[in-house]
């Protein structure tokens, strides 16, 4: 059986949702995943994914997971210890310490992985030097950081400057899960447990 995973964001709007979804499908796919996709539940906030995820904990749901961004640099043990120490969070009874993984330090962090797939997905006047930081560690790179790199990065391209509701999820879809993994240890865990579920 494959997992459910409890993603925050999303729209209200169904046909957004499931473009959404469907872009989170094909970063799967990309990763090889044929056979254990997993099914995408975009929850809206951080605490309405975390509220869903405890809810199909307590409906006995063993192979649903958590992910959500971690709003700032890890340095706890686990991502159930940064949460509770971010966010008041338990991990709930039932749910196992790998059910739960974080976007680090957020969702936009992963694109810094790629950057030739934001050059494509931007085209012309794409300014990659202002993107912050190394790529090859992205999860070094504070998120007001990467927020203000991706903006200032595409402020003068044909789409306009960079902004989440709009071209967030497209670009999940578009970037290389290898890359993202080779950067982000977070990343490659939850790529990692996903093989494995």
């Amino acid at each position: 059986m494959s997992a459910t995973i409890f993603v925050e964001g999303g729209s209200s709007r169904r046909r957004v949702n499931s473009a959404e979804r469907q872009a989170f499908q094909k970063f799967f796919e990309k990763a090889n995943l044929q056979g254990r996709m997993p099914r995408v539940n975009l929850c809206g906030s951080r605490e309405s994914a975390y509220d869903d995820f405890s809810n199909a904990v307590d409906r006995d749901n063993s192979d649903a997971m958590l992910l959500v961004d971690a709003e700032g640099p890890v340095t706890a043990a686990d991502p159930w210890q940064h949460l509770r120490e971010q966010d008041g969070w338990q991990r709930p009874q039932g749910s196992a310490g790998d059910d739960c993984h974080l976007m680090v330090q957020v969702m936009e962090s992963w694109f810094l992985a790629d950057r030739d797939a934001l050059s494509t997905f931007f085209g012309n006047e794409f300014r990659p030097n202002s993107l912050p930081g190394n790529p090859a560690a992205i999860e070094e790179i504070p998120k007001d950081d990467v927020l203000s790199g991706l903006a200032n990065a595409t402020r003068r391209t044909a789409r306009g400057e960079y902004r989440k509701g709009r071209d967030g999820f497209e670009l999940i879809g578009v970037i290389d899960p290898d890359k993202v993994a080779a950067a982000s240890p977070h990343a490659k865990r939850l790529l990692d447990n996903l093989r494995e579920a």
